[in-house]
């Protein structure tokens, strides 16, 4: 049995404070053989400005201290954690990687993606305009990580307006898209719930989507409502304002059953060729 578990958050641009809360949330889940646990998208450090998490991967890239400590978080509570995302300094070092890592158990880093999709748009929100791109270097590859038994496709928030990866992730045999996400409060009201069930629906995997909520302390205001989904489109769990956890049960033969029934895969006419940049 594997159970799923999506951790909501209010970050704050400190990341001791943070480490300490999401330690704090972890401490109220069951503890079972096999546990995998998703983190919001930057959930070691927000709410700041923009450039802030860019200095921060500068500080931290030497001795890999955000990777190192939630490692340890793996480890300690002997689960399967997907963090969220953490920014790891690019090559030249004037920019970073937005980077969901997945540990193992024994808190050994398995996997990392990076952000493929940067969110440089108009919202009509107190921020109003968003540029991801300033100071974030976009990823060029799709990465589906073998973990607690099961194989985990990785996206990041903005990704999730993008079929075509979830596409690419569900043809490379991910059995669950993970989606940590900092959604704003006006495009998660209005979009958020319908494409997280449309990508379970069309790819016919399991969907756990960890979100931060609340108002921040740089005025940013996000939507929150971390939900799982089932590859029929069922929200199984959901935890809508605050900080807390959506949990609830992986059932392998639910994918098989409803793959069986609709087999979308094998009707495909379409196949996604990822080539990145």
């Amino acid at each position: 049995m594997v159970r799923l578990s999506a951790i909501q958050l209010n970050s704050c641009p400190d990341v001791v404070q943070n480490i300490a809360t999401i330690r704090r949330l972890l401490t109220q889940l069951p503890r079972t053989k096999q546990h995998i646990v998703v983190l919001p998208e930057c959930c070691l450090f927000f709410g700041a400005k923009d450039k802030e998490q860019l200095l921060l991967a500068q500080k931290t890239a030497q001795h890999n201290e955000l990777v190192n400590a939630l490692g340890q978080l793996a480890k300690e509570f002997t689960i399967t954690l997907v963090a969220g995302t953490i920014p790891i300094l690019s090559a030249n070092g004037d920019k970073f990687y937005n980077t969901s890592c997945v540990f193992s158990p024994q808190g050994s880093l398995l996997a990392s993606y990076q952000k493929i999709h940067l969110f440089d748009v108009k919202v009509d929100d107190s921020e109003k305009n968003y540029r991801e791109s300033k100071y974030t270097q976009a990823g060029n590859n799709i990465v589906v990580a073998d973990a607690a038994m099961v194989k985990i496709g990785l996206t990041i928030c903005y990704d999730l307006r993008f079929p075509e990866l979830y596409r690419a992730l569900s043809q490379q045999g991910a059995d669950i898209i993970t989606v940590p996400s900092a959604f704003t409060r006006v495009t998660g009201k209005a979009h958020w719930q319908a494409l997280l069930q449309a990508r379970a629906i069309e790819n016919q995997v399991y969907i756990i989507a960890a979100g931060q909520e609340g108002i921040h302390q740089n005025g940013r205001e996000t939507w929150g409502h971390s939900m799982i989904i089932s590859p029929w489109g069922e929200i199984l769990s959901s935890h809508q304002y605050g900080e807390g956890v959506a949990s609830a049960l992986f059932e392998k033969e639910k994918i098989a059953t409803v793959r069986a029934s609709i087999p979308v895969q094998s009707h495909n006419k379409f196949n996604i060729e990822f080539k990145g940049e």
